[in-house]
């Protein structure tokens, strides 16, 4: 059967709850993750919600394993839980899009992201993509979203609450000495992949890690992650206005 990346009912509650103490584990004893603000996911707890998050290190970041577990664990495996995955992961590497599809991925678009609210669903976006999750380590401090407003859009369309989710030290995992911008420039990785970055990185244990799709072993670096209060917007409100408030809070809670 041809693998569809669009599908919501692949989603297996069994699996989460199975792979739960392993990614409970690998946060606590190897990433040594802190958290904060588990309270604002209560919160919201009832109701739809998009997550919002930065992107750090890549294919094998870190941060998303410390922010699903913090969410599966906090919800609980049967909330339906969504995470919007890049076009490359769910189309490109499709034996990966399948078994991710099992905990709740999703290929990442505007119209996915609405029926997963329409279905009173939780979703967890990242809108830096490529461009956030490949950045130059001499930018790991800083959120880089680019121009996107295509989440703040969703969030008010559905009418939900938009609940920020900074990491901190997910960007230490491995050394990206270069984005790789004009590599994927000259592959044409955007046409086919929607990728605009191709990194560069010194990870274990190649030594070296060439490109958005080698996997690496994350170096343990302690990550903090901090949940922030729900922010709700109007329709009536500039979509480019509401990110640029949503990236300041954030960039807020990555500075301190």
């Amino acid at each position: 059967m041809a693998f569809d990346p669009d599908r919501l009912d692949k989603r297996d509650a069994r699996a989460v709850r199975a792979i739960l103490p392993i990614a409970r584990l690998i946060s606590e004893r190897y990433l040594r993750l802190h958290r904060d603000g588990l309270e604002h996911i209560e919160q919201v707890a009832r109701e739809p919600v998009l997550f919002v998050s930065n992107h750090n290190g890549g294919i094998s970041g870190p941060d998303l394993t410390c922010t699903l577990a913090t969410l599966w664990e906090t919800l609980g495996s049967e909330t339906p839980l969504y995470a919007l995955a890049h076009d490359f992961v769910m189309r490109q590497l499709t034996p990966l899009g399948r078994l991710l599809q099992r905990f709740g991925a999703v290929r990442a678009s505007p119209e996915n992201a609405l029926r997963v609210l329409d279905r009173g669903a939780k979703a967890l976006v990242y809108p830096g993509g490529d461009l956030e999750a490949f950045r130059h380590s001499r930018d790991r401090d800083r959120i880089v979203w680019g121009e996107r407003t295509g989440f703040m859009r969703v969030a008010q369309r559905a009418g939900v609450a938009v609940v920020p989710i900074v990491v901190h030290g997910a960007h230490r995992s491995a050394f990206i000495f270069h984005d790789g911008e004009w590599i994927a420039r000259a592959m044409r990785l955007e046409r086919w992949g929607r990728l605009r970055k191709f990194p560069l990185a010194l990870a274990l244990p190649w030594g070296i890690a060439v490109g958005p799709w080698a996997p690496y072993l994350p170096l343990p670096f302690p990550i903090r992650l901090r949940v922030l209060p729900p922010m709700r917007f109007t329709s009536t409100v500039d979509p480019c206005a509401a990110r640029d408030i949503v990236r300041a809070a954030m960039q807020g809670a990555l500075d301190d």
